[in-house]
């Protein structure tokens, strides 16, 4: 087992990068198909689900898309943390354009097969495939709702504040120099970080906090006839605030993890004598 690991080598990492935000997008998306296309030909409307659903799906799904992943790859699993952890955590800059590469192409696969899956619900509720589902692939202000006058920039905010802290609480949750979740339940606790984030922060943007995860699914919905995609239901050009926003938030909050926590923590030590062989007893 080990030696194979040894030997999947970049080419494992980004397989599982790849498998895993798949697994994170078939869920989200999956979730709000289901509530928007679905839900939307139910009678009362809205009978397939709610915010708080999509919430948990979304949660869920970061927390199986982990578990597929990381072993092989850490489970990066978004764009923003890739970025934060080569900047912070030692992990390799020659690898991160690789990694982000991998996780948008997984998002944009699970995309089509959600595109796909849902087709006759999305061809009914909105044959014209309008801003009405555009939210089913991909983040608008405020969901699209013009009754909330979120602009681009005010989304921008509160991307590079969500994001901000889900790079915040994963430092915590991973830092194995604090106190970690014991009993390999590490990606459940970030699924539920997620969950809480969508159902603080996803009034004024949807809470992306991921570029692949929104960049992905809305080139999958432009190439399968939602036209207006690149832009919000203003007609202003939107897709770069759900890029731009989670990478700077990010690295905002990895580095208030070391300012606030990290550097305080006690640095790695040996164990005690008694707890290991010393080297002339092995």
């Amino acid at each position: 087992m080990t030696e194979r690991l040894k030997g999947s080598g970049l080419v494992g990492e980004l397989s599982a990068e790849f498998a895993g935000t798949m697994i994170l997008i078939l869920f989200g998306c999956g979730v709000v198909a289901q509530v928007v296309a679905g839900g939307g030909l139910t009678n009362p409307p809205g009978g397939l689900g709610n915010h708080d659903s999509i919430a948990w799906a979304w949660g869920l799904g970061v927390t199986l898309g982990v578990y597929v992943a990381a072993r092989l790859s850490g489970a990066h699993l978004n764009p923003a943390v890739t970025l934060a952890l080569a900047a912070f955590k030692g992990f390799p800059w020659k690898k991160v354009a690789p990694y982000a590469l991998a996780q948008t192409a997984g998002a944009f696969v699970a995309a089509l097969i959600i595109r796909w899956n849902y087709t006759e619900a999305l061809g009914k509720v909105d044959p014209g495939h309008t801003i009405k589902t555009q939210g089913v692939f991909s983040t608008l202000p405020a969901n699209g709702n013009p009754n909330l006058p979120v602009t681009e920039w005010g989304a921008l905010r509160d991307q590079i504040i969500g994001t901000a802290i889900l790079l915040l609480l994963i430092l915590a949750v991973t830092d194995l120099l604090g106190t970690p979740p014991g009993a390999n339940l590490a990606p459940f606790i970030v699924g539920l970080i997620v969950v809480a984030i969508g159902m603080a922060f996803g009034t004024n943007a949807g809470y992306a906090i991921n570029p692949a995860r929104d960049f992905g699914p809305r080139l999958a919905s432009f190439l399968t006839g939602y036209g207006g995609a690149w832009r919000n239901q203003y007609g202003h050009f939107y897709y770069w605030v759900p890029i731009i926003g989670p990478l700077i938030g990010g690295l905002l909050g990895a580095g208030l993890y070391k300012f606030f926590i990290g550097r305080f923590l006690p640095t790695a030590e040996p164990e005690p004598p008694g707890r290991v062989p010393a080297p002339d007893e092995s």
